[in-house]
């Protein structure tokens, strides 16, 4: 695999960018006691969805900030003992997609939980208020005010919300919780693993929200992060507040989580993506020290993986998950 060894040679040793704030493993405590806080509550509301094997709930609850957030639940018809969990999260813009998309692992076993994000496509509420520019992008949204003001900080809090809501469900056997996501949701997966220690496991496929100072220097304006070179054009085109700003988006780079992580990761990542850019995936991938396993699709973009979900099926059966 010739570009597999082509990244390996570039790419097989880098250690990000190396600029975590001092004060971040204090910071996101502090975010996570806001969040428990908040206690346990949630509503269930059964969905009408046909299907002789399965059952259909939307789950809600309130986030940080008193936003509604609003979630899919799948689970097996006539529960008789505690189940495997998965948390599921979307990429960036969209939703938690089709209830259908989640029948193939409740029919083996397990409950399968998959989160709108607050403000995007689906039925999460956005209760932030920010001053500053938020046109272009959820990235930007709160950055003028620092770190405890943005957006992800938020989404982050729903993500680790979310796991203690779901872990304490008399249903789900909380030992065997497994996170999983795509790009946006590949980072909320991981971020999940970080904060969740009952995770133990993570699948994720090129996540977003990494590295940010090299993402800004790798072509920035084609990729995920063109809203960073936005906000700089338009509210700092001098870049007198450059280091600010990349000072306060490491408090929401994922890199920066890898020391939190004890989960087995799995991890797809596309040698062709220049959404999120390969470079900016080994940062992360690099730093993690719990057992992990690394995909190559040497001929592949930003887009979907066939086999992923394949590959991803043989590890649950193999350690007895389904």
């Amino acid at each position: 695999m010739m570009k597999k060894q082509d990244a390996l040679e570039k790419w097989g040793n880098y250690q990000g960018s190396q600029m975590k704030p001092a004060d971040f493993d204090t910071f996101w405590q502090e975010a996570k006691e806001e969040v428990e806080a908040l206690g346990l509550r949630y509503e269930l509301k059964a969905i009408d969805f046909p299907s002789n094997v399965v059952e259909a709930f939307e789950l809600g609850f309130m986030g940080v900030g008193q936003a509604k957030i609003v979630c899919q639940l799948v689970q097996p018809k006539n529960i008789a003992k505690k189940l495997p969990v998965i948390l599921q999260f979307h990429g960036y813009h969209v939703d938690a997609g089709d209830w259908s998309e989640k029948v193939s692992l409740a029919a083996e076993g397990m409950i399968v939980v998959a989160m709108d994000v607050r403000g995007q496509g689906g039925l999460s509420q956005d209760t932030l208020q920010t001053t500053g520019g938020t046109l272009k992008g959820h990235l930007i949204r709160g950055l003028e005010e620092g770190p405890k003001k943005l957006f992800y900080r938020a989404v982050f809090q729903d993500v680790y919300q979310l796991s203690r809501i779901v872990g304490a469900m008399p249903e789900v056997d909380n030992q065997q919780m497994i996170s999983y996501g795509v790009s946006q949701g590949g980072a909320l997966a991981f971020v999940c693993a970080a904060l969740c220690p009952t995770i133990s496991k993570t699948f994720v496929q090129y996540p977003f929200l990494s590295d940010y100072r090299e993402a800004y220097r790798l072509e920035v304006t084609s990729s995920a992060y063109e809203e960073l070179a936005y906000w700089f054009r338009y509210r700092d085109p001098l870049h007198k507040k450059e280091e600010q700003v990349f000072a306060t988006l490491d408090y929401i780079d994922v890199q920066y989580f890898a020391s939190f992580i004890q989960a087995d990761v799995v991890w797809a990542m596309a040698l062709e993506d220049h959404i999120c850019h390969p470079k900016t995936q080994f940062a992360v991938f690099n730093q993690l020290k719990s057992q992990k396993q690394l995909l190559y699709y040497p001929e592949y973009g930003h887009e979907y993986l066939p086999q992923f979900s394949d590959e991803m099926r043989k590890v649950l059966l193999k350690e007895g998950v389904i």
